[in-house]
Formats: C-alpha cells, sequence, structure tokens
C-alpha cells in the first residue's frame, strides 16, 4: 500500500467513525423525546457547553500542573564567571513534555534531562550579572507552554576586578613588570643532556593595580669551560621604595663575584673532590667549607655592600629604601654527582626536589620578622654581625642527581605551600611539581614543559605565573634547573 493508500485508507476510517458517532447521537436525541424542530440548537448549545466544559478541566489540569511544578521551588544557586558551575534538579517528566530552559545557552551553559526526568544545568559561565532564566514544557495536550521563571546569578571573575596599570617608565631605576630566560646547556661531549635553567618574574596585582613597579629579581649563569651554574632570585622589600633596585644589584653583584671565582679555580675543584672521596675526614670538610665561605658566602657580602653603594649614591635614600632579600646557588655537575652550595636571607623558597628518590631538601630555612607577615633582609647589617651566620644561611650538599632545583620568591611559596612548615614536606613538593607540569585547567592556565632544550618554557613559565590564588597577589619569581 502507497502512501495516497494509506492516507485514502484513514480518511474512510475517520468518515466511517463520524458516521456512526452521528446516528448514535440521533438515536440519543429521538430517545430524549427532542421535537424536530429543536435538535440543531440542542445539539449546538450541547456541543458548546461541553467543550467548554473540556476546556475547562483541561486548563485545570494544566494549572494543577504548574503549581506542582512551582511548588518543587527550583532554585539556581549563584555562581562564578570561567568556574565550573553544575546544579542538578528532578521534573516529573510522566506529566509534562518538550522540557526546554531559554537562555541558558546564551550564557556558555547546557541544560539537559535524562528520560527519568533527573535535569541538570552546568558549563561555564561566560557573563556576569543578573539573569532570568525560562524553563518551558507542556502539560495537556491542546493546551499552551507554560513557563517558569528562575532567577540566575554570576559573580565576576576576581581576575577580572584587577586593573594592570603599566609602570611608568620616566621612574628611577625603570624595571620591566614581567621577565623570562631560557638557559639552554649543551649536550657533553659523550651526547649525554645537561641540566638547563628556566627563570620567569611577574608584576603581582597588588603592583598592577596601582601602576607601581615589580620589586622581585633574578639572574642566571651558566659557564661552557667550567659547567658551573649560579641561579640567584631577589625579592625586594614592598615597603621599600628603590627594592626594586636592591633585588637587581643583589643579583647582579652575586653573579659576577662566583663567576669571577669559580673560573679555573682549581683549588676549589680539587677541594670537592678530596671531601667526596672521604667525607668522614674533618680536614677535608673544613678545606672545602672554606673556600665556599669564600665565593658563596662573600658573594652574599659583597651583594651587601653593593647594594649600600647603590644607597650611598642616592642622596635622598637610606639603605632600608633598597631592602631585599636574596637566596642564590652554585652547582656543578662531577662524575660522582652534583655539587650544590647556597646563601639565603630573607622568605620564600629554595629546595633541591628529587622525584625518584622522593626527597625534598630545602636549602635553608625562611626568615621570619618581629612581626607576622615580615621578614629579614640583605640590606640588615646585623645578619653578617650574627655569629652563626655562616651555619645558619650557608648549605653544601652532594647528591647523585635530582629533578629540579627551585629558587622562589614568597610570591610563589606562600600560595603554593602556605606555611614554613609546609616547605619541608615532600608530598607538597610533589603536589607543586605537578600543578607546575600540569598547570591550572579550571583556570585555562597551561603547565611547564620541563623537557630538554624547550625554550618555549619560559613563557610557559610566565603564564603559569598568573595563577589565581585569593588574597596572594604579591610578586612572583622562580627559577628552575633542572
Amino acid at each position: 500500500m502507497n502512501r495516497q493508500q494509506r492516507i485514502a485508507s484513514r480518511h474512510n476510517l475517520t468518515v466511517a467513525r463520524l458516521n456512526d458517532t452521528a446516528r448514535a447521537l440521533d438515536k440519543a436525541i429521538i430517545r430524549a423525546g427532542v421535537p424536530q424542530a429543536d435538535r440543531e440548537p440542542f445539539i449546538d448549545w450541547t456541543v458548546s457547553l461541553l467543550w467548554q466544559q473540556y476546556k475547562d478541566q483541561r486548563m485545570n489540569q494544566r494549572l494543577i500542573i504548574e503549581n506542582e511544578i512551582r511548588n518543587l521551588g527550583i532554585r539556581f544557586p549563584n555562581g562564578t564567571v570561567k568556574k565550573e558551575y553544575t546544579t542538578c534538579f528532578k521534573l516529573p517528566f510522566d506529566k509534562i513534555s518538550d522540557v526546554s530552559l531559554e537562555g541558558a545557552g546564551d550564557l556558555g551553559l547546557d541544560f539537559d534531562c535524562t528520560a527519568a526526568g533527573e535535569c541538570s544545568l552546568s558549563g561555564r559561565p561566560l557573563k556576569a550579572g543578573d539573569f532570568t532564566l525560562v524553563l518551558r514544557y507542556h502539560t495537556v495536550e491542546g493546551e499552551p507552554a507554560s513557563e517558569l521563571k528562575i532567577p540566575l546569578a554570576f559573580n565576576p571573575d576576581p581576575r577580572e576586578l584587577w586593573v594592570n596599570k603599566p609602570t611608568s617608565r620616566d621612574i628611577i631605576f625603570y624595571k620591566e613588570d614581567s621577565e623570562t630566560a631560557y638557559l639552554k646547556v649543551e649536550a657533553g661531549e659523550d651526547g649525554s643532556p645537561k641540566k638547563d635553567i628556566v627563570a620567569a618574574s611577574q608584576r603581582g596585582r597588588s603592583h598592577a593595580q596601582e601602576g607601581r613597579p615589580r620589586d622581585d629579581h633574578f639572574s642566571l649563569f651558566h659557564c661552557d669551560d667550567s659547567d658551573w651554574y649560579v641561579i640567584a632570585v631577589a625579592d625586594g622589600a614592598g615597603s621599600a621604595k628603590f627594592s626594586r633596585r636592591g633585588s637587581q644589584v643583589a643579583c647582579e653583584r652575586v653573579i659576577d663575584h662566583c663567576r669571577s671565582l669559580l673560573a679555573d679555580n682549581m683549588a676549589f675543584e680539587t677541594a670537592i673532590r678530596e671531601f667526596e672521596a672521604d667525607r668522614t675526614d674533618a680536614g677535608k670538610r673544613t678545606a672545602l667549607t672554606r673556600h665556599v665561605i669564600d665565593i658563596v658566602y662573600q658573594g652574599a657580602i659583597k651583594a651587601h655592600e653593593a647594594v649600600k653603594k647603590a644607597a650611598e649614591a642616592n642622596e635622598s635614600a637610606v639603605l632600608k629604601d633598597f631592602a631585599t632579600t636574596l637566596m642564590f646557588a652554585i652547582c656543578k655537575r662531577y662524575d660522582f654527582g652534583w655539587f650544590i652550595a647556597s646563601f639565603w636571607v630573607g622568605d620564600g623558597a629554595m629546595c633541591l626536589f628529587d622525584a625518584n628518590n622522593k626527597t625534598a631538601k630545602l636549602l635553608g630555612t625562611p626568615d621570619e620578622g618581629e612581626f607576622s607577615g615580615q621578614t629579614r633582609f640583605l640590606t640588615m647589617p646585623e645578619i653578617f654581625r650574627d655569629p652563626d651566620v655562616v651555619a645558619k644561611r650557608l648549605r653544601m650538599a652532594i647528591v647523585p642527581d635530582f629533578t629540579a632545583l627551585f629558587l622562589m620568591t614568597d610570591g610563589v611559596s606562600d600560595p603554593m605551600f602556605e606555611t614554613d612548615r609546609n616547605l619541608n614536606d615532600y608530598s607538597r613538593w610533589e603536589e607543586f611539581y605537578n600543578r607546575l607540569r600540569q598547570g591550572f585547567p579550571d583556570d585555562e592556565i597551561g603547565g611547564v614543559d620541563l623537557s630538554d632544550d624547550n625554550e618555549a618554557a619560559k613563557d610557559q613559565l610566565l603564564g603559569w605565573l598568573d595563577f589565581w590564588s585569593p588574597g596572594n597577589h604579591d610578586d612572583r619569581t622562580i627559577a628552575i634547573l633542572y
């Protein structure tokens, strides 16, 4: 049977049913004794009355279902722009059909319902503000669609509330708002890769809000001839008006000092090898320590003196105006492993992280000031008057290998570790390392590919420093030897 035949068949069946109904109605009217003259108006009146009653009943059914939907108390909780949003509710799908939620798509949200009436609204909101979504559905066949208006509000992305004012280039000691560096160290003669250094520094949101300059600084060096690495990171005090210059001078002076003393220093190289050959020999330890003091500890003193001279060169400033922290390390790989020596004054963190052996060795202790939130600075003369300064601030170690050496200011360590106690917890360093590589997907911030010969790592690291942490908006600087 073709389509036309099927249509004709249905039409004939409908006509037959109508004829049967008409004959039954005529018989009912005759039995009721309705006169012939009144039969037509009686039928009109009856049909009109029944039609109205039918419509009233259908409308009442719709209203009953609408009240039931309204009494469900469906509410959409507030959300935040660009943050994952999900809310769920249940609808009586045995009573309603053709359900939709108008306005959801415009906000970047998806509305979905199962056959059992389990509904969800989810996604990442695109817009901030107050909105009204319309739940539209059908109840009784023939009745118009019903609607339920549901308010919804999304708070703006907190990051979008911050203003990023560029630093004026007219200020004294101008510094770029961000800086990156990548030092690729060529493979050895045997073709084995050597560790590279990547670093990035980003002005904090609190400074950007007011157009103030970045106070952090870093400096990197690798000597191709001797294979020594030198890495320095400094955090200028936010309350010191020229600390940006203090941090820069400290880092650069340390690099210059260490570079000059590490070049062709066979006595130091010999002391390292002799100590490694017999670490129980107190005399060999003392000889090596003297070299480390000459290079590393004296490097810190030279940095202090250089900052002091920078302050004296500015007639309107005092040393305190150039206040800065400082951490730095010298590193070299030998056939027996890595030798590392370091100095640290101030807060932040410097750690030798080994994912294979699950160790995290902190190369010093972060300083706490007299009051909460304070620290100690390289520019404080009493730092070097302390008779235990060498024991407190100087470190040296020999390790077979490591995953990464991290140097970071408190703009990174505070939000990542929260407390100084957590800096000694390997699991927190493992979590930090994973975050560094994976990034922050919820904030659409990518990770850092710490693989060999990846110059893009410097830009990845700078982007990573834009992570969001409520209440932590200081300058952020990190240098990584990996």
